[in-house]
């Protein structure tokens, strides 16, 4: 039998998975730039070129080459978002209710997706001899939390969005001379992915009966109204996959180097479940003969972003550093993502994408007070990959962010180092101007966010 070609909310829920946004992912895109706090006070500034601790295999392996022994490295962050959405004229479905207002959150409710979220990050590194040296990182280089409360005006667009990703990165480095290193290593990343909305029961039941699927009038005999039949749909997967990550260091001059660094694309299928909850008179309609919103198995194919850095270091002397790095990631993979459902009768979703590469632009600079004590600061542009108001959704509302960052390191002994790092993000006023392509329902308004990131670090040498 063929499959119908009505739209459904599944394949919107389960599309917008890798589309959401955090307000906690705070490299652009749902990347995660935070891995480790030493160089949080510099805003990453030159992280592919800095390579003062075990943290460098992720940024850029060649520098395990710029380690002496052997280091452990633990860092987490607490990042700390605010999105509040402000209401600028939300209007339901034109065709079922002329466009209504859309009944907005109750006072003293959450209009204000951020979560706050704890990002950790663990390194371990070894000289194995003069030119060859080792490692391997435990981190996240994607994820998301997001959560509004499940009357608010957007309810039928985003509730819950959680990615979390954790990535083990073993990898390797060559002193080639005392000029030229280079470095490798293999990641084996884990994604899990939860993501779920509130669904117009009512209006999806006379799209049903628009596409002759059931009798004309039923929704209204039966009570099924648009705005008056609400229920719940939540979308779970997970998977692993495997990439890459390549680096090069080059020593210009003793008080000079840069860094080269590249992380592959990491192709994704999330295998999981679809969940419904539809209101009794809504099932009474669907136990008729309609096989769709039950629960069901499905799979969402997806490329994560491959990401390219350079980084510059520069010592002007033995207290004195500047830094800059330059990345660019390719979020353009974003054509579009594609849903299959085991459900036979459930057909396959496309949801639209429309993202652009992006660029990430940092300068920084470090102040040794003595042998102890040094002091960091830093600033960045972080441009957005969605940059057109409607492409924008409450899961990834997205516009440019700038960092304001500050930091200090302290040698507590010869073997063990503290770091501790703290950035502030102003995000441009987002509008958003978002339609629900299941109901119809335009969700309407202007987000006004920003974050602040605490970061702490210990190194422990042996």
């Amino acid at each position: 039998m063929r499959k119908p070609t009505i739209r459904k909310p599944l394949g919107l829920l389960i599309g917008s998975i890798f589309a959401a946004t955090a307000f906690n992912a705070q490299s652009a895109g749902f990347a995660i730039i935070e891995q480790n706090a030493s160089g949080m006070g510099n805003a990453y500034a030159g992280a592919a070129a800095v390579a003062e601790d075990a943290s460098t295999i992720f940024f850029n392996p060649a520098g395990l080459t710029n380690l002496q022994g052997s280091q452990v490295v633990t860092a987490g962050h607490i990042i700390i978002p605010s999105a509040d959405f402000s209401n600028h004229g939300s209007y339901a479905n034109p065709m079922l209710t002329g466009g209504a207002p859309m009944a907005g959150s109750l006072p003293g409710s959450n209009d204000n997706g951020g979560e706050t979220a704890l990002v950790p990050n663990m390194y371990l590194s070894t000289q194995l001899s003069d030119q060859l040296f080792a490692g391997i990182g435990i981190n996240a280089p994607f994820g998301l939390a997001t959560k509004y409360d499940h009357d608010w005006v957007g309810r039928y667009h985003a509730v819950r969005s959680e990615i979390s990703t954790i990535n083990i990165n073993p990898s390797i480095a060559y002193k080639v001379n005392d000029r030229i290193s280079l470095g490798g290593g293999i990641s084996a990343q884990y994604i899990r992915a939860t993501l779920s909305n509130a669904v117009d029961f009512g209006t999806v039941c006379f799209g049903l009966e628009g596409k002759g699927l059931i009798p004309a009038g039923t929704c209204s005999s039966a009570g099924v109204l648009p705005l008056q039949a609400d229920g719940y749909a939540k979308v779970k997967g997970s998977d692993w996959s495997f990439g890459f990550n390549l680096g090069a260091m080059i020593h210009v001059t003793d008080q000079t180097r840069i860094g080269l660094a590249y992380r592959s694309s990491i192709s994704q299928s999330l295998d999981g479940d679809a969940d419904f909850r539809t209101p009794a008179n809504f099932q009474a309609i669907l136990n008729m003969g309609i096989p769709l919103f039950s629960d069901t198995g499905a799979t969402a194919d997806v490329d994560l972003p491959e990401s390219a850095s350079i980084s510059l270091y520069h010592a002007f002397n033995n207290q004195w550093a500047i830094l800059a790095d330059v990345t660019w990631t390719k979020w353009s993979r974003f054509e579009e993502l594609r849903i299959d459902y085991d459900n036979p009768m459930q057909p396959d979703s496309v949801q639209p994408e429309n993202w652009d590469d992006n660029m990430r632009y940092s300068i920084g600079a470090t102040y040794r007070l003595n042998e102890k004590l040094v002091f960091r600061v830093g600033a960045a542009y972080d441009e957005t990959p969605i940059s057109r108001t409607l492409d924008r959704t409450p899961r990834i509302p997205g516009n440019d962010r700038k960092w304001l960052s500050v930091g200090l390191g302290y040698k507590l002994s010869d073997k063990l180092n503290m770091d501790a790092g703290y950035s502030h993000l102003f995000i441009d006023d987002t509008d958003l101007d978002s339609l629900d392509h299941s109901t119809s329902h335009q969700l309407i308004g202007t987000y006004d966010s920003d974050v602040n990131i605490f970061s702490a670090q210990l190194t422990y040498k042996f």
